[in-house]
């Protein structure tokens, strides 16, 4: 039997919060499964520093993995098979881009990207196609698979319907994440009828359509996304642990460029320090080290790298403001003046943040991050666009919300007999 056929003597299950149960029989994803590069995941979590405002967002990129490939599992499998528009070769390559798509996740994910300047996806493709177990397997179904599962995560593989699976508007990784990380955090925000949609969805030509009979369950998919983005995802307590997770980051690099003596030296951190970062460098970072370091500067003898340990290893958060970038400049130049003759240093004491969402886009040729939209299949056999049939999406389409924060250590601007004057000057600017 080939390879890429082979069946396990008896299905494996995990036991899921979400989908009750995740269903494997083939062979190649159990052994993929089984990879180191997979398991690191499990030392990933899937929400960074959102633990630290919802108790219970302790859930892995591990667990959201497994979640995707059942939700495409159950695509190809159920829905799709038998479809003539359906190619049933493409059903492992399908299952295999769905489990791994995340492989390349770092420590805190996207705060650790920011600061470093890298990409998750390109070590994704970096771990499919390079000296990893994970190519190694995948390999054995054909030569070229690795690189045909790289190309449906890069999005530029050549059927389209292959890439929308797990990478549109309405993709199996998103379905997963929003219910996944709903359950986790213990909000109802996130909660949508996915058996609904996914008894509604259906192959067609280069992406996945949904029947008009289902439209009012994508409404309820593209409202929960809009909710948890802003009642979880930009949460203003998780965005400052965020914060102080970026400036412990940015400050470390600084000593280490001025030559400065750690007593822990930050030796995983070196090659990301100086640009030289390799993939077997990249594959031993998880947030276990990351932590270790964390705790261990806590007494380091920079003030600086030190307090912003003991405030992110103790969840002792920067409070915040409401802030508008455009009309406050000045403001925010005055606050920085005064911070430093406070003794503070406004580069990782006096922080804007941003966050920003589209919840629903129609395709916008030539613009950044084009979005292919979500569309309906009539009764009659035509494909419209999801916003000119519904009017509560057709209400939020296009529509970009923008929020700004400005994070600061409210207990270093206390009263006290230290620079009294100045600090009571930065709280009453601070409170207008």
């Amino acid at each position: 039997m080939a390879y890429s056929t082979e069946k396990l003597s008896e299905e494996k299950v995990f036991k899921d919060p979400v989908h009750r149960y995740v269903h494997v029989r083939d062979r190649v994803i159990w052994d993929l499964i089984g990879t180191k590069e997979f398991q690191r995941l499990r030392r990933i979590k899937q929400l960074g520093t959102t633990y630290l405002t919802f108790h219970g967002a302790e859930h892995s990129r591990f667990n959201h993995s497994l979640g995707v490939y059942e939700i495409v599992r159950r695509i190809v499998d159920d829905v799709f098979d038998g479809r003539p528009e359906w190619h049933q070769e493409e059903r492992l390559l399908s299952l295999c881009a769905a489990l791994l798509h995340d492989l390349g996740h770092g420590p805190f994910s996207h705060s650790f990207e920011k600061v470093f300047d890298l990409d998750h996806e390109h070590f994704t493709q970096a771990i499919i196609v390079g000296d990893t177990e994970v190519h190694q397997i995948l390999s054995k179904v054909d030569e070229s698979f690795p690189k045909k599962v790289a190309e449906v995560i890069a999005k530029t593989y050549e059927n389209k319907l292959i890439v929308s699976l797990i990478s549109s508007q309405i993709d199996a990784d998103r379905m997963d994440y929003l219910q996944r990380d709903a359950y986790f955090t213990g909000v109802s925000y996130g909660h949508f009828d996915m058996e609904r949609i996914l008894r509604v969805m259906r192959p067609k030509e280069d992406q996945v359509v949904i029947k008009k009979s289902g439209m009012h369950a994508v409404e309820d998919y593209i409202m929960s996304r809009y909710q948890m983005y802003w009642q979880v995802y930009f949460h203003p307590v998780t965005r400052s642990a965020e914060v102080i997770l970026t400036k412990i980051l940015h400050r470390a690099k600084h000593l280490h460029e001025q030559f400065y003596a750690f007593k822990i030296h930050p030796i995983h951190f070196y090659s990301l320090f100086e640009d030289e970062l390799t993939l077997e460098d990249y594959l031993k970072l998880d947030e276990a080290i990351i932590l270790y370091y964390f705790q261990m500067w806590q007494e380091e003898d920079d003030p600086i790298l030190s307090d912003l340990c003991r405030r992110f290893m103790n969840r002792n958060l920067f409070k915040y403001v409401e802030f508008e970038p455009a009309k406050e400049y000045k403001k925010l130049a005055e606050l920085s003046n005064l911070f430093r003759k406070a003794g503070l240093d406004p580069e990782y004491y006096l922080v804007v943040d941003s966050s920003s969402d589209l919840p629903y886009d129609f395709y916008r040729p030539g613009e950044e991050e084009e979005r292919l939209p979500i569309h309906l299949l009539l009764k009659t056999g035509e494909v419209r666009e999801l916003s000119r049939e519904s009017e509560i999406v057709d209400a939020i389409s296009g529509k970009r919300r923008t929020d700004h924060k400005l994070y600061f250590p409210a207990d270093l601007i206390a009263d006290d007999t230290f620079k009294r004057n100045i600090k009571k000057q930065i709280r009453t600017i601070l409170e207008t």
